[in-house]
């Protein structure tokens, strides 16, 4: 029997790693999320930077444009971007942990990664703005809707980049869930009960 992947996708502050908490618990399955970004780093030989350099280094993700020009032009000799070894490290280390067994990978765009495989069941989760707003304020040091919108427009170009899609598109997801108005251990119920008949 093959393993069951859930590859999360999430809106700032819409509950998304909350809710794949949830699912871990339910179902038994292990969740990975910035782990996958810190055994990239050890293997790349950059396991010292700290959680918010980390972050910063995963932001700085090179114009689209560049994308599509070798490196040599710039002088670079074909070397890659460490930002394009970190990803490709991550995605090896995605590809490897859903062949380990069932799990749950939030973020990393795991469900480009791991896009063709029957096993894996994708997730987008969004919720509206005021429930965002109100998460934001109690659960993100009182982040507004614009810093969160700001954290999403990263994470929308970081995917653009890396995968070529549309991140939060539902046509690129097997499913998508909208947290505003049903508890977070309801929606769970539903991905199971989906994951189940899938």
């Amino acid at each position: 029997m093959k393993n069951t992947v859930i590859a999360i996708s999430r809106q700032y502050g819409s509950g998304g790693r909350e809710l794949a908490n949830i699912l871990s618990k339910k179902l038994g399955y292990k969740l990975y999320d910035r782990q996958i970004v810190h055994m990239a780093a050890a293997q790349l030989g950059i396991s010292g930077m700290s959680e918010s350099q980390l972050k910063e280094f995963e932001d700085n993700v090179p114009p689209l444009s560049l994308k599509f020009m070798p490196f040599y032009i710039f002088g670079m000799s074909g070397a890659k971007p460490m930002n394009h070894k970190m990803f490709e490290q991550e995605s090896e280390i995605i590809r490897r942990l859903a062949k380990d067994g069932n799990c749950i990978i939030l973020g990393r765009c795991a469900d480009a990664v791991l896009q063709g495989n029957e096993n894996v069941c994708s997730v987008f989760v969004c919720a509206n703005d005021e429930y965002r707003e109100e998460r934001g304020r109690t659960v993100y040091d009182g982040k507004s809707v614009i810093e969160l919108n700001q954290e999403d427009a990263k994470r929308a170009e970081y995917y653009a980049y890396y995968t070529g899609k549309e991140w939060g598109n539902p046509k690129n997801y097997d499913l998508s869930v909208n947290t505003s108005h049903k508890s977070l251990e309801d929606i769970a119920d539903v991905i199971i009960e989906y994951i189940n008949k899938k």
